[in-house]
């Protein structure tokens, strides 16, 4: 794969930059960096301009153990990730009235094969993949309201596959690709 160049890559903005600050805080907090190379990343991270420039300092961090499944969960409210962060091979979302919005477009994804259980009450569901991922929601049964996906007439090989599965009750979910 040939790399893009420099001035091609998007901006980051400051949400992006404040996640990876809290992943490089809770990589050495697991004791998985060290404190110097804390103050490294985190001065590569302050300094990075691109989206390409945050990637490669959470890229040098320890992978999850494939196996991991991540549970976020929440009675109500607002269930939110965005910018860049590590996405686990499994992720189960639990709410059980509020929001929910996953965006993946900018995240780390590591994995061939993403899963993601929705387990939800009421409430909107909103779930942005990459631009070229493939979306699998036949695991997915909702009940009151439908699901709003169309999936991609042109979508490049290699791309993540994202499998949604779970329920939902009364809320809808939406799912679209990202533009770039």
């Amino acid at each position: 794969m040939t790399p893009l160049p420099e001035d091609s890559l998007p901006l980051i903005g400051e949400d992006d930059r404040d996640t990876a600050v809290r992943r490089l805080q809770e990589a050495y907090a697991e004791g998985h960096i060290s404190h110097e190379e804390l103050d490294e990343r985190l001065h590569q991270v302050l300094a990075a301009k691109s989206h390409g420039e945050l990637v490669s300092a959470l890229a040098l961090l320890p992978k999850e153990n494939a196996g991991t499944t991540l549970t976020i969960a929440a009675a109500g409210g607002r269930i939110k990730r965005r910018g860049v962060w590590r996405v686990p091979r499994s992720l189960k979302v639990e709410s059980a009235f509020g929001r929910v919005h996953l965006d993946l477009s900018r995240a780390v994804i590591e994995h061939a094969v993403v899963d993601i259980e929705l387990q939800l009450g009421t409430g909107r569901a909103r779930i942005t993949v990459p631009r070229d991922a493939i979306v699998d929601v036949e695991g997915l049964r909702t009940g009151w309201k439908d699901l709003l996906y169309r999936t991609r007439r042109r979508s490049r090989p290699g791309g993540p596959r994202i499998r949604i599965s779970g329920t939902m009750g009364f809320g809808r979910l939406k799912i679209r690709h990202a533009r770039r």
